[in-house]
């Protein structure tokens, strides 16, 4: 499965671009892409690629949604350590 996550473009050179999604820069193509893109501009990457251009509302929302999912993942893990932890503290008790 693949995640478009939109990547924020912060450095460009020639057909080369450097992008970062939270925090984590990488060195990508722009040969794909149809459009010109400038630093601040979003894209969407898939194998190392640049595949498409995104307006800036466009990744905001979509990034949103991404930041959504983060924290539901966040608050799941946080109700399994619990749970693995009374767990462990039910079977010491009953040794």
């Amino acid at each position: 499965m693949c995640l478009a996550i939109p990547s924020k473009i912060i450095k460009i050179e020639d057909s080369r671009a450097v992008v970062d999604v939270y925090g984590a820069q990488r060195e990508i193509s722009l040969l794909v892409l149809e459009e010109p893109v400038k630093i601040g501009d979003y894209v969407i990457v898939h194998a190392g690629f640049a595949i498409q251009k995104l307006q800036e509302s466009d990744a905001k929302e979509r990034l949103g949604y991404f930041n959504q999912y983060l924290a539901a993942l966040e608050k799941e893990e946080l109700q399994l350590k619990e749970t693995v932890k009374n767990k462990r503290k039910r079977a010491k008790k009953t040794k």
